[in-house]
């Protein structure tokens, strides 16, 4: 039942755009799934769904990655970097990837799925993806400078509240 409702869910992802956990409640209602509200939320979390941008600045549920492994990881990553990236842009020992409001999920997930040795991680924003690329290079002074101030912001606050020291 769980699958069905899960491939039934990808399936109207694809066909039209879905806005809420509201309305993709109701269409699973409409193809004789009786769904709560919690359900589609799970749904929607196990499936890694993300909400990206539409032309007009409205937002629609989107397939970030294929769960079941089925399409290639490098045609997936192609198509997320067509549809969504704007600018990309290396700066040491990482790389800025702007991208249309709300798809930046969806590409660092379809990075994600590429395990390229090079990447140490990704995070994304909203808009933007960075990328951290391993080095075997010591840090720049300006990375060893913030870091270094943010070691001292986090023992000040761990002092305050009578935690334990950051990892370093």
């Amino acid at each position: 039942m769980k699958q069905e409702r899960q491939a039934a869910i990808l399936r109207i992802i694809h066909e039209r755009p879905v806005h809420t956990q509201e309305e993709l409640a109701e269409a699973l209602r409409e193809h004789g799934f009786d769904v709560t509200q919690a359900t589609v939320s799970r749904d929607i979390r196990e499936l890694r769904l993300a909400k990206v941008a539409m032309a007009g600045g409205a937002y629609r549920y989107a397939q970030p990655a294929d769960p079941g492994g089925r399409e290639d990881p490098w045609e997936r990553a192609a198509t997320a970097f067509r549809e969504y990236v704007q600018r990309i842009e290396p700066i040491g020992a990482l790389v800025v990837i702007q991208a249309t409001a709300g798809s930046a999920p969806v590409v660092a997930a379809a990075l994600d799925a590429l395990s390229l040795s090079e990447v140490a991680a990704t995070v994304a924003g909203d808009d933007v993806v960075l990328v951290v690329c391993r080095g075997a290079g010591p840090p720049t002074p300006e990375a060893a400078h913030v870091a270094r101030s943010l070691l001292a912001l986090a023992d000040r606050s761990a002092g305050e509240k009578g935690g334990g020291k950051p990892t370093r």
